[in-house]
């Protein structure tokens, strides 16, 4: 986008912002990319040069379970490092200013926490990277607890209450989405009145139909991302613009 459309967009998100009693944000991996962690679809990204691993896989097979904590401990520094961005504080500085109610968020790296929303108000549709849980009974493990185990030995730990392996609390292929995390999006997506698709290619299904679901019930709908989506079409305002310096302006509103 020219420079005179950018200014031109961000002054039109600004009154529409101003106008809005709810807001609604949904964010994708490209509002954590500036914090350094790495678009896991795009080219170069972990998934280009690693094969996902399913659930079932995963659930089955021992070596997958390692395989996969394998790869999760060779990103904790990435994750570690990271402190929220620019759009993270953005959305976060409206949050307190109690025009966000919740953030709706494709993203499993905590920062949306960490720049000052509630955690009961982030709604972590692939889960949360930063700490594990039984898929049994559910028990909550810190990494640190896993990683000690599994350097010394090298095999990925099982849950002590009931056996069943320990993952990552995230949404891995072939997972079943969280109920309540959907629910809630979905109910959040169909009372606001703004709905702002921040840093998502919105091509991953179910989640991509939040923005749609919004449209219908008459919301505004915005999306800011650096490439093209299909739901441009649909929108209300699109900015296709580096998402730091888009929100940046708005981190004092």
């Amino acid at each position: 986008m020219a420079s005179a459309d950018i200014e031109r967009s961000v002054g039109y998100l600004g009154r529409l912002i101003d106008e809005a009693r709810v807001i609604v944000p949904f964010t994708g991996a490209g509002i954590s990319t500036e914090t350094g962690i790495p678009d896991f679809r795009s080219p170069g990204g972990l998934w280009t040069r690693n094969r996902p691993i399913p659930f079932d896989e995963f659930v089955a097979d021992q070596d997958a379970r390692d395989e996969s904590w394998r790869r999760r401990f060779a990103m904790e520094a990435t994750f570690a490092a990271a402190t929220p961005g620019r759009g993270h504080c953005a959305l976060a500085a409206l949050y307190k200013a109690g025009k966000i109610p919740a953030v709706i968020t494709q993203n499993i790296d905590n920062l949306h926490q960490a720049s000052g929303f509630a955690a009961s108000d982030v709604i972590e549709l692939h889960g949360n990277t930063t700490y594990a849980r039984c898929i049994g009974c559910g028990q909550r493990y810190e990494l640190q607890w896993v990683q000690m185990r599994f350097d010394s030995n090298g095999v990925a730990p099982d849950c002590t209450t009931c056996g069943a392996p320990v993952k990552t609390a995230t949404i891995s292929f072939g997972q079943a989405m969280p109920e309540d995390q959907m629910q809630r999006a979905a109910e959040l997506s169909q009372r606001c009145d703004l709905f702002i698709a921040v840093g998502s290619s919105l091509v991953v299904w179910p989640a991509a139909g939040f923005p749609l679901m919004a449209k219908r019930a008459g919301a505004r709908l915005v999306i800011i991302n650096n490439e093209v989506t299909e739901h441009d079409q649909h929108a209300d305002l699109v900015i296709h613009h580096d998402i730091g310096d888009t929100l940046s302006p708005f981190v004092r509103h």
